[in-house]
């Protein structure tokens, strides 16, 4: 699987700077610190790190997602459009952010696969998406935007009358991507959403994500903690520890000269497919024993 990286002129289409999340608990938590991030249109920014690092608190900072008790507490956060136009994400009124989520940035959940809603059909929460935000669309043109994003992602536009639990698991997690490119936003934010699928699904699914980002143009934040799933498909990588940034680079520089002794040990913590044999080691049994032919007694 090939990615495009955008140029190194290209115009940033997202700004984060100086960006900290703190949750006001009892002990206050600091997860995301000074935290710095440009993304630009049309790449492919990888987002790694392992669990409680801060990677979904910062997705959700960017979105204005938080609820009581996390709080941004400084930074700034810009969206660059395609008109020319910036806008100031966290100066947005309640009406003004409605109108900016899924039209110009979207998100895919984590946990994507049951954020359907399991009594309501796949056309039904399509269409509540698209009236939301276009109000004014014709029966007609909803269902064919419906079908089309369906045909875009790799499901027959047949599953439209199809409740959540009569589609397999890589299917909802296509719906989910297909919602989330409903209003063709400028930037997806996908929060591991191949979390929970078999490796072939798995596959499938980067596949759509790298042709739609290269068809349409929109850039990606992927999260994930699998390393090397991201030095595949992304353009760069930014490596969280902690609620900070430690390194950011492109994917090919990061796998060869990563610089943080916490992105080498990332790198480090994963099987290589070559090399020499290691040991095979089990209490009391030899390998041999074990990978001999069968006596006649055992037989």
């Amino acid at each position: 699987m090939t990615t495009t990286a955008p140029s190194a002129k290209a115009r940033p289409v997202l700004t984060v700077e100086d960006l900290t999340v703190v949750y006001e608990t009892d002990e206050p938590v600091t997860a995301v610190k000074a935290a710095d991030l440009t993304l630009h249109r049309g790449e492919i920014l990888g987002l790694a790190g392992e669990s409680g690092c801060g990677k979904t608190t910062l997705a959700y900072a960017v979105n204005r997602l938080h609820r009581p008790p996390a709080r941004i507490a400084s930074g700034r956060i810009t969206f660059h459009d395609q008109d020319g136009t910036d806008i100031d994400v966290l100066a947005l009124g309640d009406k003004e952010l409605r109108a900016f989520r899924w039209d110009r940035l979207s998100m895919v959940f984590q946990g994507a696969m049951n954020a359907l809603n399991p009594v309501t059909t796949v056309r039904a929460q399509l269409r509540d998406t698209l009236l939301a935000h276009r109000p004014r669309m014709s029966r007609k043109a909803v269902r064919e935007r419906s079908e089309d994003v369906l045909r875009r992602v790799g499901v027959d536009p047949r599953r439209l009358g199809s409740y959540p639990h009569e589609l397999s698991g890589g299917m909802r997690q296509r719906v989910m991507i297909a919602m989330a490119m409903l209003l063709e936003p400028q930037i997806m934010i996908m929060d591991e959403p191949t979390t929970a699928l078999d490796v072939v699904v798995q596959r499938d699914i980067l596949r759509e994500i790298v042709r739609l980002r290269d068809e349409l143009d929109f850039a990606v934040v992927f999260i994930t903690h699998d390393l090397p799933l991201l030095l595949e498909i992304s353009d760069r990588i930014a490596v969280m520890l902690e609620g900070e940034i430690v390194e950011l680079d492109t994917a090919d520089r990061l796998y060869r000269e990563a610089s943080h002794p916490y992105t080498r040990r990332l790198l480090g913590s994963f099987p290589s497919l070559s090399g020499e044999r290691g040991a095979f080691i089990r209490t009391g049994v030899d390998e041999t024993a074990e990978t001999a032919e069968p006596t006649k007694e055992r037989a």
